[in-house]
């Protein structure tokens, strides 16, 4: 059977592609997910964390962020309006299948106030509206997609595409793992994070044009929820950016989950960390990303690469993922668990070996870190503090880029590409936003040529 379109990837921005060319009544669409269904896949399964029906987001904890400054790219694409109004119509199509009403982080008093204390420690706070579905909720809100599209396109999990079809310069369809040709008039590749090494192959075997991403690599912080209350209490998620002193490096926090938990993910046989926090069950603790980007001169061009690098000699030095007490990387120690078992921030990754990071970051990225730590002490007293907690690596594996134009059409007609894998997106919210944007393209094509 030919189908009409065809979307790899069945993370939020495939499903919020299969989703809108359903209600547009676009039939033979195939979506094809190389991980399990929703129903099968298991929390405490390594291998079904970031990679499934949900993609990742189906056990995160559900931020939606209403930016066009963080999490994306789309604002390079739309202008304000059009981008806000794409935004709105993802935030409500989560809400039509059960995201909580709340929004958290509406511009106040309060807010402005943040963001003058925050000027004056060498931060700019960048101002967002965060709905937050809570962890536990993800799946929920997942099952009722799910059913949405039953019956109305026909999902394959369990089906790992091998490369894309091309002929005679246009695409063609899919080949499959098992050596299955799907055509399809039309290909909205949207692979997600877990499939960035995929999408950045697929460009380079098609000869589309890509430029790398900045790298994303940190540590995951843990401390005492009290330190930060008065912030989260106003925003939930703070952003928050610093330039750091000796090196005037970008440095960011980023999912920022109060009364939360730490986390370890794998990827392709590499343990990274990673932070959730739900709507009802609570920690002691808050957690959050502090995220060095750097931009590298050519010919470098692998970021996905040198990521996994910094990840793997993590993994090397301690098995998997490190925790380390401030104190004791600023005394210039390993932390060991006798250490660990006096720190007053008691650590929620239980497994996380006692170690030294020192010994996995380049001393620029650390330094970045251990400023914007200073930093943001000055606006919240007790982050620099010798209990906060320490685990690395946190790593972002953003794709290179594709070129895409403001349908996020590829150089080949008719493929699209959409989410976090093609290096367009970075959060739930702009990911979802842009496949819907390729699938309203693909959808006016398809009604145009029939009319």
């Amino acid at each position: 059977m030919d189908y009409r379109v065809i979307i790899v990837g069945a993370g939020p921005a495939g499903i919020f592609a299969a989703l809108t060319l359903a209600d547009l009544g676009i039939d033979r669409v195939l979506l094809l997910e190389q991980g399990k269904d929703l129903d099968a896949r298991q929390r405490q399964c390594s291998e079904d964390m970031l990679c499934g029906w949900g993609g990742a987001g189906a056990y995160s904890d559900g931020k939606l962020t209403f930016s066009s400054e963080v999490g994306g790219y789309l604002a390079e694409y739309l202008d304000r309006d059009s981008l806000t109004g794409l935004l709105q119509t993802a935030d409500q199509m989560y809400v039509r299948f059960g995201a909580p009403d709340r929004l958290f982080g509406e511009l106040s008093p309060a807010v402005e106030e943040l963001a003058d204390r925050a000027r004056l420690a060498d931060l700019e706070l960048v101002p967002t509206r965060i709905r937050h579905i809570g962890t536990e909720n993800c799946r929920g809100v997942l099952t009722r997609m799910r059913e949405a599209l039953s019956g109305r396109v026909h999902t394959c999990t369990g089906c790992q595409v091998e490369s894309l079809v091309a002929e005679g310069g246009r695409i063609q369809g899919v080949a499959l793992a098992d050596g299955t040709i799907r055509r399809g008039d039309y290909v909205i590749a949207a692979p997600g994070r877990v499939g960035a090494g995929w999408m950045k192959q697929v460009a380079e075997s098609l000869g589309l044009s890509t430029k790398a991403s900045p790298v994303d690599i940190g540590v995951r912080v843990e401390l005492a929820a009290t330190v930060l209350k008065e912030i989260t209490d106003i925003t939930y998620e703070c952003k928050l950016i610093h330039y750091s002193k000796t090196f005037d490096d970008k440095v960011r926090t980023f999912c920022m989950n109060p009364y939360g938990e730490v986390v370890a993910e794998e990827n392709a046989g590499i343990t990274t960390v990673n932070g959730h926090s739900y709507a009802r069950k609570k920690s002691a603790n808050t957690n959050f990303a502090v995220l060095v980007s750097s931009t590298f001169t050519e010919p470098f061009n692998d970021p996905i690469g040198y990521g996994r690098y910094i990840a793997r000699l993590a993994n090397l030095l301690g098995g998997g993922a490190i925790v380390q007490r401030l104190g004791d990387l600023v005394a210039g120690r390993r932390s060991t668990q006798s250490r660990l078992d006096r720190c007053l921030t008691r650590p929620t990754l239980a497994q996380a070996t006692p170690g030294d990071l020192s010994y996995v970051f380049p001393y620029r990225h650390l330094l970045s870190v251990i400023e914007m730590l200073q930093a943001l002490d000055r606006l919240a007293p007790g982050v620099y503090s010798r209990h906060t907690l320490l685990y690395g690596v946190e790593v972002k594996f953003y794709s290179n880029r594709i070129t895409v134009s403001r349908e996020m059409e590829t150089e080949m007609p008719n493929l699209f590409a959409a989410g976090d894998g093609a290096g367009i997106t970075r959060g739930l919210l702009q990911a979802s936003a842009s496949g819907i944007l390729a699938a309203r393209a693909v959808g006016k094509r398809i009604t145009a040529a029939a009319s």
